[in-house]
């Protein structure tokens, strides 16, 4: 048995189900916290890595206003503007990429589930050396956020 069917055999018996084509490059943390702490962790843990958070779209609370009651639902899209600066220099196409999401929705179970595309492979299309470093800058940024907002108790 692959290492995918075992996992989504896994998922399965919890009531989970594996994301129909998650690319390799979609890193996704499930927490053990309800989804509310890890929305919360999120937010600080972006701005412990003094990061910005560009935009921040709530699924959620645009339901409620309509009088619609959904799980959580959040995008949060990160960056930073000396890593944009940097970025558009390098190559300005580039810059369609910034900023970077990060996806969190809640769980049947009130869990969160956290995912984000590396910044590797959301910048790989474009070859420039000075975005290869900035993409490799903000790997473990962005492993160091979605790590401690699913560490949240």
């Amino acid at each position: 048995m692959s290492l995918r069917a075992l996992l989504a055999l896994t998922l399965a018996v919890w009531g989970w189900s594996v994301p129909p084509a998650a690319a390799a490059d979609t890193v996704t943390r499930v927490s053990r916290g309800p989804f509310s702490q890890v929305a919360e962790a999120l937010e600080q843990s972006i701005a412990e890595q003094k990061m910005a958070l560009v935009c921040h779209a709530n699924a959620q609370r645009g339901a409620t206003a309509r009088g619609v009651t959904i799980p959580g639902n959040q995008v949060m899209m990160v960056f930073r503007n000396d890593f944009a600066v940097r970025l558009l220099a390098a190559d300005p196409k580039a810059g369609f990429e910034a900023p970077i999401r990060i996806y969190l929705y809640e769980n049947p179970n009130g869990t969160a589930t956290v995912s984000y595309r590396t910044p590797s492979a959301v910048l790989a299309p474009y070859p420039h050396p000075a975005v290869r470093a900035v993409a490799a800058e903000l790997d473990p940024i962005f492993k160091a956020i979605v790590d401690r907002a699913v560490a949240a108790p």
